[in-house]
């Protein structure tokens, strides 16, 4: 210590201050931990948010349920032809066609089966044209069963078979059946119509403006000449 005592109070003086500022720093030290504490717990990422909850897939769809039958199909019985339902089968562009049957054979009233050689898969409507042809027209005409339908001819229960565009078969037979035909189907072409028909009948059920039908079907007797192909167009110059 010293004696002279304006010294010894500035080295008080000095301690005091030394004091004074040891204590700030150990302030401003605790103040400093405090702060990057806090400004570690702000530094702290928040927990990630929950994450949306994964819908529940869809049930399965059921199946397609089948269409309902249609009208013409409801009065396609069993009772009056075989003709079981085809899926619509698919062509090229737009040819897609609905309501497709295979006609197999045609009952009878009398309950004979006319197969129908080989099967045509057809829409129903023209099916159904078919089997009344068949039943109401046909079947009558022949004074007979038959018991098979054929494009070109018609073959009873005896075994005979009628040549609907044979020259020599029966002319009234034929006449009567070219009268039924060309009655119930608005197109009928067969001997004498464009020379693609001389060896068997075509029939449909083509819708005309005006409700046009289409009958060429002549009745020939021998020694009638057959209408001749028409001549091929001639190919375009290059």
């Amino acid at each position: 210590m010293l004696r002279n005592g304006p010294h010894k109070v500035a080295i008080l003086a000095d301690i005091t201050a030394v004091k004074a500022l040891s204590a700030l720093f150990i302030l401003l030290a605790l103040f400093g931990f405090a702060t990057c504490g806090f400004a570690a717990a702000r530094t702290i990422p928040l927990p990630r948010p929950r994450p949306a909850e994964i819908p529940e897939p869809p049930a399965e769809m059921s199946a397609e349920e089948p269409a309902p039958p249609s009208a013409c199909r409801l009065r396609l019985t069993a009772q009056l032809a075989v003709a079981p339902s085809l899926s619509a089968p698919v062509g090229p562009g737009e040819c897609n066609v609905e309501d497709v049957v295979r006609l197999e054979a045609v009952w009878l009233t009398d309950k004979t089966r006319v197969a129908v050689t080989p099967p045509a898969i057809v829409r129903c409507s023209f099916a159904e044209a078919i089997v009344r042809w068949v039943r109401e027209d046909l079947a009558p005409a022949t004074r007979g069963k038959a018991n098979a339908l054929y494009v070109r001819s018609v073959k009873l229960a005896s075994g005979s078979v009628i040549e609907l565009t044979d020259p020599s078969a029966d002319k009234s037979f034929r006449e009567r059946v070219r009268k039924s035909t060309c009655a119930r189907f608005t197109t009928v072409l067969g001997p004498g119509s464009d020379g693609y028909h001389e060896n068997h009948i075509h029939v449909d059920l083509a819708e005309r403006a005006g409700g046009h039908r289409m009958c060429q079907w002549d009745v020939r007797e021998p020694g009638e000449e057959a209408v001749p192909l028409p001549q091929p167009r001639p190919t375009a110059a290059p």
